[in-house]
This record gives structure tokens, C-alpha cells and sequence, in this order.
């Protein structure tokens, strides 16, 4: 039981400083929300948040100030983005958006194949599914196509490629690409997630590996067939 809360407060102090660091749901100098108001959002206990906001406050990035409250810490480390903001501002062509993603895309579906724990594989699902059932909803289906690959990024566990791979998506508009939906659309999108998510549930790094980079190429090539 013990193992189970100390697990747990790891994966609210993980999503705390997802909050913080990418959702940028908190900034540098805010107050948290009060106890039981935070820990009824992330729905867990406030023995399970309490445990998770000491770890962070360890780390330096939660501050307690007496009689205030929680705060983000002044940590110059949560804010630096490595010049990433001007990366959001680069309008790439779809040549170059393509081949940023081959030569990052595979590899990092590779060690989500290794380091994919169950939450993360049911959440692949999940978004999965819903991108199945929107799949004619052309401006929907590709916001959900990126949280598809943005949770595979995410069950790599590295935050390099965690925090990069949206400021990638923010440089090329694919609802621009995919304007009409086509068979071929529907195919690619739903059978070649279906692949990746079966070789990351089986542990399989080269299948994952080279179905995403399959993958890749079904959207390169018909990203370019739709823009001729």
C-alpha cells in the first residue's frame, strides 16, 4: 500500500511540473491553488499531493512562504527554453517539417517502445480511439493526431523530446496540408496508429521503430499529392 502512494505521488508531482514547465498553467511567483482545491482537480488525496509538492519543494521548484501558501519558485531552470520560442515563430516548409520529423520521429517511437509503462499505452489508446471516431472531422482529427504523437513522446520519458516535439507541430500547420479528407487519410491515420500502438504494447523498439517512420511517409507523400 505504502508502494502504491509513493507511486502515485511521483506521478502527481510529474504532472504538477508538466503544469508548470509546459502547460504554463503556473508561473514563476503564483500561488498554487489551496490544498484541498488542488487536490480535488488532479483527483487525489491531499496525503497523496502533500507528498508530491515536498518532493518538488526538495527540487526547488515549490516554495512554501509561511502563512501565504505554495509557490513557484524563482528557478530560472523552468523557464529557459533554450530558444525554442523562436522556434515556435519558424514557419517551415513541408519538406523540412517532414524530414525534422523522420529523423526524430522513429527513434523516439523506438524507446517508447521500451520505457512505455500502462498508463501510458492506455492513454495512446484512448486518444486513439477518439481520433477514430473524429476521423472525418478534418480540423479535430489533426489536433488529435498530435496529441497522439505528443503522447508517444511522452512515454519516452525524455524531456527533451517531450518539451521539442509541440514547438515542431507549431511550425507547420497541418490543417493547411490536410484541407480535404480522403480514404487514403482515413487508411494511414487509423490503420498505421493502430500498428504503432501494437509494437509500443509489445515492447517491440523495431517495430515501433519502423512503423512510425512508415507512418511518416504516408503523410509526407500524400501531404505532397494534396498541395500539387
Amino acid at each position: 500500500m505504502v508502494k502504491n502512494n509513493v507511486m502515485l505521488s511521483d506521478k502527481v508531482a510529474e504532472q504538477l511540473l508538466k503544469m508548470i514547465t509546459i502547460e504554463k498553467k503556473f508561473n514563476i511567483g503564483d500561488k498554487l491553488p489551496n490544498e484541498n482545491e488542488l487536490a480535488s482537480e488532479l483527483g487525489v488525496s491531499r496525503t497523496t499531493l502533500r507528498e508530491a509538492v515536498k518532493f518538488l519543494i526538495a527540487h526547488n521548484v515549490l516554495e512554501i512562504r509561511r502563512g501565504k501558501g505554495t509557490f513557484v519558485a524563482d528557478n530560472k531552470e523552468l523557464t529557459e527554453d533554450y530558444g525554442f520560442s523562436e522556434l515556435e515563430n519558424l514557419a517551415m516548409n513541408g519538406m523540412y517539417f517532414f524530414e525534422t520529423r523522420t529523423m526524430i520521429e522513429p527513434t523516439m517511437a523506438n524507446y517508447a517502445a521500451q520505457r512505455a509503462t500502462a498508463d501510458d499505452i492506455e492513454e495512446l489508446i484512448e486518444i486513439d480511439r477518439i481520433v477514430n471516431l473524429n476521423v472525418d472531422n478534418t480540423e479535430y482529427r489533426t489536433e488529435l493526431d498530435e496529441r497522439f504523437h505528443c503522447a508517444i513522446a511522452k512515454a519516452t520519458k525524455n524531456e527533451f523530446v517531450i518539451k521539442i516535439l509541440p514547438v515542431i507541430f507549431a511550425g507547420m500547420d497541418m490543417k493547411s496540408i490536410f484541407k480535404v479528407v480522403s480514404p487514403e487519410v482515413k487508411d494511414y491515420t487509423i490503420n498505421d496508429h493502430k500498428m504503432i500502438i501494437e509494437f509500443i504494447k509489445k515492447g517491440d523498439a523495431a517495430g515501433a521503430e519502423a512503423a512510425m517512420r512508415m507512418h511518416l511517409m504516408h503523410a509526407y507523400n500524400l501531404a505532397k499529392e494534396i498541395k500539387r
